[in-house]
């Protein structure tokens, strides 16, 4: 179980890398992105920060997505 959970954690932390690239290339700053999509910057930064394991919600992943409009999809393809 402990492999499935540190697995998982990678996997949150690619979520996550791949969600701080979207506001960059469109020039949103994390407060900007977090206010569209109404959640707390603070909240948004730990899912972005690679030190960090932040569980995200679909509502989340979803908004973010159609943000940018980016199939969700994308957020959880993983090498």
């Amino acid at each position: 179980m402990d492999n499935t959970k540190n697995h998982n954690d990678q996997r949150y932390v690619e979520i996550g890398l791949k969600i701080a690239y979207y506001p960059k290339r469109h020039g949103y700053t994390q407060e900007q992105l977090a206010e569209k999509i109404g959640i707390n910057p603070k909240y948004l930064s730990n899912i972005e920060t690679p030190s960090s394991v932040q569980p995200i919600s679909l509502k989340t992943l979803f908004s973010i997505a159609d943000t940018f409009q980016v199939p969700p999809h994308k957020f959880l393809e993983f090498d």
